[in-house]
């Protein structure tokens, strides 16, 4: 029976391998504490939080999340450690809640590996607090116990972290927002939070063998509601007057539909064979992004339950053996090479009970993505998907867009489609660095930038395909003229707003255009009299591609580009940058704004991408157009000549 703690109380703990799941309204930062039998903190090396995010029995998320699962062995702990406490801190940054008096009350869960919860704390009340202690993990006569506590602090993580005596406590609490805030700019934006109504239904993959020794269960999901879903209610009417509505037509506030049921249903003891569209959605493009979405959770987690069990393998090892080589007697003669392979046999027992574990996962999500892929609509298929050569000039946008895919180490063939809403809700960055990942340290500096340029040419492509002709316009800076080559197809095209702007004139009049036209419908929509924008100005969604950055750039164009970053997207201006991060160096931290605010994606595979549950780093590469095709150039032919017919 669940433990419901309120301030104060405490519960004694059944098991010492725990997750801690975190629940909030927003993005928050967890983190933990660990003190000795005085309740002292001996230094940062006891301390675990998203820029040292492990230890010896403890790990917690790198970046922060609106969600976290904190995995907790007591037993792989020091002798010296007695207690264990969990913080949360909310992440600086403009736009972002500053205290926790204005998001949901986080909620806080002791569970076993299994999902089942032990104990659970909501944290009531809080108000001007930017930081809070949860609860303490305290050891006490022997066992473990819970106490949740809920102290809030008004001054944040560096008088929470002060107050338990860490020495030079604001230091390490700026160290730990610039990880958090390193973490945010590499993270790939989560879509929406689903309602209890709308949770990923998993089929399960037949029985499994029961664990134990330590190893913990397959990743488990909630079944689905007994009940009925309520009825859809049609979405609310666009109110914003006049044509600017930079909403998605389709995201619907209601629960949407269930999933269609699986067919052929499975025998008895076999796997359900996966079907596309399995799971919620107005529509079957929205069925199927929420079951991309679904896979790529499912993926992270499974994966980090192996990979938590592995580490619990080698630690429980490691105790072994030192509690074998601390005894004289065992040193001598055969027993302590007995005890070793004893040790040795049971991790490798362990390891390979969790691999089991592990590839049932992943046998399952490799069959559903072989019915996934080939069913995707346009906006969400490879270039090599036959989708593009029955391709049509769509008549509203898509949910979302494909740039690309990501992938683990534990299988490489298992792709996962990296989907981002649409409209943009961040710019993104091309890095054409050396340094962006060992592939491109392999690769020639100037094959690599046209590398680049040719990715955002593709990606610029996409976008123009997936919106109604005349929806989309692009524009590009390119001052030097050294991507033109790569620029080649859209020019061809006729579908550039217009010729590519070089020299510092051709960058400043660009800059000059797009900052107008953010601060003029900015206005308008401020003053509610969107009608009232001049006739000449295009509403649709614009994308400045910026090539050869910061080439041709002069201060004041600088701060015009951090501008259209910052205020852009929330008006339908969004950025694409082509650059290498160490040409601009001599900004200095000046511009790490608007690196973090772009996200960032590479022309060769790198493991830069994180996931927004676990923190993996995942491995992206981009879309390529297959080797001797024409799709683009035919794709982009039918956008210019449906513009022609009556678009822009």
């Amino acid at each position: 029976m669940t433990a419901e703690l309120v301030r104060g109380q405490n519960h004694t703990l059944p098991q010492t391998r725990l997750e801690i799941r975190v629940s909030a309204g927003s993005p928050v930062v967890a983190g933990a504490t660990l003190a000795d039998e005085q309740g002292t903190v001996r230094g940062a090396e006891w301390i675990v939080h998203p820029g040292a995010h492990r230890l010896p029995g403890l790990e917690v998320s790198r970046q922060a999340a609106a969600d976290h699962r904190l995995a907790v062995d007591l037993d792989a702990l020091s002798e010296t450690v007695h207690r264990v406490t969990v913080l949360l801190a909310l992440p600086t940054g403009p736009g972002r809640p500053a205290t926790f008096g204005a998001v949901a009350a986080p909620f806080v869960a002791v569970t076993g590996l299994d999902g089942t919860e032990i104990a659970t704390f909501t944290l009531t009340g809080l108000d001007t607090e930017s930081a809070v202690t949860a609860l303490e993990l305290y050891r006490r006569q022997g066992a473990w116990k819970v106490r949740a506590v809920g102290q809030g602090y008004a001054a944040g993580l560096a008088q929470m972290l002060a107050d338990q005596g860490v020495a030079r406590a604001a230091e390490l609490a700026g160290a730990i927002q610039e990880a958090v805030a390193s973490g945010l700019a590499r993270s790939v934006t989560p879509p929406p939070a689903r309602t209890s109504d709308e949770e990923r239904v998993r089929h399960p993959a037949g029985p499994a063998p029961s664990g134990g020794g330590g190893q913990p269960p397959a990743p488990t999901t909630p079944a689905p509601p007994s009940g009925p879903l309520p009825e859809p209610v049609p979405a609310p009417a666009d109110l914003t007057p006049g044509p600017v509505n930079y909403a998605h037509p389709r995201r619907q506030t209601s629960a949407p539909p269930p999933p269609p049921p699986a067919n052929p249903p499975a025998a008895p003891g076999q796997p359900v064979q996966p079907v596309a569209g399995d799971a919620t959605g107005w529509s079957m493009d929205e069925r199927l992004y929420n079951q991309v979405w679904g896979m790529f959770e499912d993926l992270s987690r499974a994966v980090a339950a192996y990979r938590s069990a592995v580490d619990f393998a080698e630690s429980r090892m490691d105790q072994e053996l030192d509690r074998t080589l601390s005894d004289p007697r065992s040193r001598i003669g055969g027993a302590g090479d007995r005890a070793r392979e004893e040790a040795r046999a049971r991790r490798d027992e362990l390891a390979t009970r969790a691999r089991e574990a592990l590839d049932r996962d992943l046998a399952q999500l490799a069959a559903e993505s072989a019915v996934v892929e080939p069913a995707l609509p346009a906006a969400y298929a490879g270039w090599d998907n036959p989708v593009w050569h029955a391709y049509r000039v769509p008549m509203e946008i898509p949910m979302a867009l494909r740039l690309g895919d990501l992938h683990l180490p534990e299988r490489t063939d298992l792709r996962i489609p990296l989907l981002v809403r649409l409209p943009l809700e961040r710019g993104l960055w091309i890095d054409c660095g050396r340094t962006a990942g060992e592939a491109a340290v392999a690769t020639d500096g100037d094959q690599l930038r046209r590398a680049a340029t040719e990715t955002a040419v593709a990606v610029a492509a996409r976008l123009l395909a997936v919106y109604p002709a005349g929806d989309f316009a692009v524009h590009v800076i390119d001052p030097a003229g050294s991507a033109a080559a790569s620029l080649r197809p859209l020019v061809a095209a006729g579908v550039l707003a217009g010729p590519p702007a070089a020299g510092a004139g051709g960058v400043a009049s660009v800059l000059a255009h797009l900052t107008r036209r953010v601060d003029l419908v900015q206005m308008a929509l401020r003053a509610g009299a969107a009608d009232s924008l001049p006739p000449d100005l295009d509403t649709g969604e614009q994308l400045l591609i910026v090539n050869d950055f910061p080439h041709g750039f002069d201060d004041r164009a600088v701060t015009q580009l951090r501008y259209l970053a910052d205020e852009g997207p929330a008006v339908g201006v969004h950025l694409l940058m082509v650059a290498d991060r160490e040409d601009a160096r001599a900004y200095g931290p000046v511009l790490d704004p608007l690196w973090r605010s772009l996200l960032r994606i590479t022309p060769v595979a790198a493991d830069h991408l994180a996931d927004p549950w676990v923190g993996h780093a995942w491995t992206y590469e981009p879309l390529r157009v297959p080797q001797g095709s024409r799709v683009l150039e035919q794709v982009l032919a039918l956008v210019a000549a449906a513009r022609r017919g009556g678009g822009r």
